[in-house]
């Protein structure tokens, strides 16, 4: 019974990342903020979700198929975003309001 509301709670709160994560990018205006709303609050919504199923399926094999899931989100979405804000960058498709400096300009230093 309480793995069962445990679970039902995991597998909400994960959906409402994931949703406020697709809203976010579907509303906000340029490139970094559509980035930061497909990377942070999606990977979050992400682990919740596969938490929720590991606490649902606690002693069956397929766990650890999960938790690597679960690795290679936290792994592979930095990167991938990193890749979408550089392009973004060098085809100057950004806000000029979203930027205070400009640190990858050569020659920029503190």
């Amino acid at each position: 019974m309480i793995v069962d509301v445990v679970s039902a709670v995991l597998f909400l709160t994960g959906a409402v990342f994931a949703l406020t994560a697709a809203i976010g990018i579907i509303r906000f205006p340029d490139t970094l903020t559509r980035m930061h709303a497909a990377t942070k609050p999606q990977t979050m919504g992400l682990l919740l979700l596969l938490l929720g199923a590991i606490v649902r399926m606690a002693d069956s094999v397929d766990v650890w198929m999960l938790v690597l899931a679960g690795l290679f989100a936290m792994l592979t979405a930095p990167v991938v975003a990193h890749r979408v804000g550089r392009v973004a960058y060098q085809e100057q498709r950004l806000r000029d309001s979203t930027i205070a400096r400009d640190d990858m300009e050569s020659g920029a230093r503190d």
